[in-house]
C-alpha cells in the first residue's frame, strides 16, 4: 500500500529516531548526551551522528535543543513572522511562497457547502520525514495531508474523508506522487486545491506567507486576514487545515510562546519546527562558508 517516495524508507526512518529522542527528552530536565541516547538506540555514536546531521544538517546535541520546548519561546523572540506585513508585500498563490513554488485553487463557497458532492479525491499513503502521510488530492492538486504515527493510519483517513463527506475516494498514489515528493523537498512545482469555507481559506492563506523556520501567532493571523478579536475562530480554522506541512499551521504558535495543540500530535509539531530550525541554521552555515 505505501509508496516510497524519494529517500521517503531512510526519511522516515531518521523521523523514527528524531522522535524517540524527543520522548527521551521529554522525560528528563538535563540534556541527554549523544552517547546515553546511542546506546538506548542500539547505534554506535558515530552512526547516531552521521545520521542525524545527514537528516537535519547539524549535529545531534544542537538538534535537540531545537527540539526542547522552550524552542517555541525562542522562536517568537527571534524569529517571528509579522503576517500583515507580509500579506501587502502582494503575494499571491502563483507567487513564490516560503520554500515552495506553490499554486493554489480554492474550491468555491457552494460547492464546499455541498460536502464534495461530485468531488473525486485520489488519496495515497506515503513515507515522509515525519512518519507515515496519507496524501489527497483532486485533478487541481493536494488537498489533504495528514501524519500517522501518532493517532494511526485508520483514524487519519476516517479524518479525512469525513471532511467531505460526499466526495468519492480512490486510491492512487501513482497520480500523487510527485506533488508528494516536492513537498517534502524534491523537484518540481506544488499544487494545492483549498477546499474549505471563506473564512477557512483566508486564514490558510495567512499561513502561507509565514516563511519556513519562522513562527507566527494567533493573533496576527486574525490581524493579517482583518478580524483581529476572532482569535478564536482563527484558532479552529487553523486546527482545521486540511493540508498539513505544506499550510504550515505547526508554525502557529500562542502568543505566549506555547506550542499549542497539533491536530496530528503536539511530537509532530515541535520535530516539524526542529526539522525546519535546522534546515535553516545549516544553509545559513553554508552560505558563509
Amino acid at each position: 500500500m505505501n509508496t516510497h517516495i524519494s529517500n521517503g524508507q531512510e526519511a522516515s526512518y531518521h523521523y523514527k529516531l528524531v522522535r524517540r529522542a524527543i520522548e527521551r527528552l521529554d522525560s528528563n530536565d538535563a540534556p541527554v548526551s549523544l552517547e546515553g541516547l546511542a546506546a538506548e538506540m542500539n547505534l554506535s555514536p558515530a552512526y547516531l551522528q552521521r545520521l542525524f546531521s545527514k537528516w537535519a544538517g547539524v549535529s545531534p546535541k544542537r538538534y535537540q535543543q531545537f527540539l526542547a520546548l522552550h524552542h517555541a519561546k525562542t522562536l517568537l523572540r527571534a524569529h517571528h513572522s509579522t503576517l500583515d506585513t507580509a500579506m501587502e508585500t502582494g503575494l499571491s498563490g502563483g507567487g513564490r511562497l516560503h520554500d515552495l513554488f506553490l499554486r493554489w485553487e480554492a474550491m468555491s463557497p457552494g460547492s464546499y457547502a455541498k460536502g464534495g458532492k461530485d468531488l473525486q479525491i485520489k488519496f495515497g499513503w506515503f513515507e515522509s520525514p515525519f512518519g507515515k502521510a496519507l496524501a489527497m488530492g483532486t485533478d487541481i492538486g493536494l488537498c489533504g495531508m495528514a501524519f500517522a504515527e501518532e493517532t494511526g493510519a485508520e483514524p487519519a483517513y476516517q479524518d479525512m474523508a469525513l471532511r467531505w463527506p460526499n466526495a468519492r475516494f480512490t486510491e492512487d498514489n501513482n497520480a500523487l506522487a510527485p506533488w508528494v515528493g516536492a513537498a517534502f523537498g524534491g523537484v518540481g512545482a506544488q499544487r494545492l486545491h483549498l477546499i474549505g469555507a471563506p473564512f477557512q481559506i483566508k486564514v490558510w492563506e495567512a499561513l502561507l506567507h509565514v516563511p519556513s523556520g519562522h513562527v507566527t501567532t494567533y493573533s496576527d493571523i486574525a490581524r493579517a486576514v482583518g478580524s483581529p478579536k476572532a482569535v478564536r475562530a482563527v484558532g479552529t480554522a487553523v486546527g482545521k487545515n486540511p493540508v498539513s506541512w505544506l499550510i504550515p499551521c505547526h508554525r502557529a504558535l500562542r502568543k505566549s510562546g506555547e506550542l499549542g495543540g497539533y491536530h496530528w500530535g503536539t511530537p509532530i509539531k515541535r520535530a516539524m519546527l526542529a526539522y525546519e530550525s535546522a534546515t535553516r541554521e545549516s544553509a545559513a552555515f553554508a552560505l558563509a562558508k
